[in-house]
């Protein structure tokens, strides 16, 4: 992958990021996530604190968009998650995240975020690598998996309430545990507008 793709990117939440045998490796720090907590919904277990602290590498994309990168880490610890994300600000956003469930499985997982987030397992992932896609057609949006990075299966369509630019990027999480590294490579960011949001081309 050819670090140049990167040249417009910036933080939010500085990070540490470094180029390893083709691969852009951000460290997630400890006890980090992007999540707007609804407040304890259950007697018996918690939802995650509202935390907007983990490392966001993104760049600004006006209008339509297709982005695609290909995420791993090693999943030591719940909710650890390599996350492709898109956003307006801190209050609307939302990610696609590969991530270490509480069920503790491998899966690909979305959450929404319209001032407070929701959550939503998609399927789970033998293995620690996948595609993650996201799709971009005026305020709607879709986000993807593949296991092979040519045929990729929705797992989210919604709408936000965004400006004409939004920042795309990259996140780093781990919101219960002691951090570490997460992968992503084969980053590739399109400006066209798909033909069907839903097949994501």
């Amino acid at each position: 992958m050819d670090a140049h793709v990167f040249d417009n990117f910036k933080w939010l939440n500085p990070g540490s990021a470094r180029f390893d045998g083709g691969r852009l490796v951000i460290d997630a720090p400890a006890l980090s996530d992007f999540f707007c907590n609804n407040g304890a919904i259950a007697q018996d277990g918690i939802t995650p604190e509202t935390l907007c602290n983990a490392p966001y590498y993104y760049t600004e994309v006006t209008g339509d968009f297709v982005v695609r990168v290909k995420v791993s880490h090693a999943f030591k610890d719940t909710y650890d998650s390599a996350t492709l994300m898109v956003m307006k600000d801190l209050d609307v956003w939302a990610k696609s995240c590969f991530e270490k469930t509480d069920f503790g499985m491998h899966a690909v997982v979305s959450v929404v975020t319209n001032h407070t987030s929701d959550d939503a397992n998609g399927c789970n992932i033998d293995g620690d690598s996948v595609w993650l896609k996201a799709a971009r057609v005026d305020n709607c949006f879709s986000f993807h998996y593949s296991s092979d990075g040519k045929k990729f299966y929705m797992t989210r369509f919604f709408t936000l309430p965004v400006d004409a630019a939004v920042k795309v990027g990259l996140v780093a999480q781990a919101p219960q545990g002691s951090g570490g590294p997460r992968y992503f490579e084969g980053f590739t960011l399109e400006h066209r507008t798909v033909k069907n949001i839903r097949f994501g081309e």
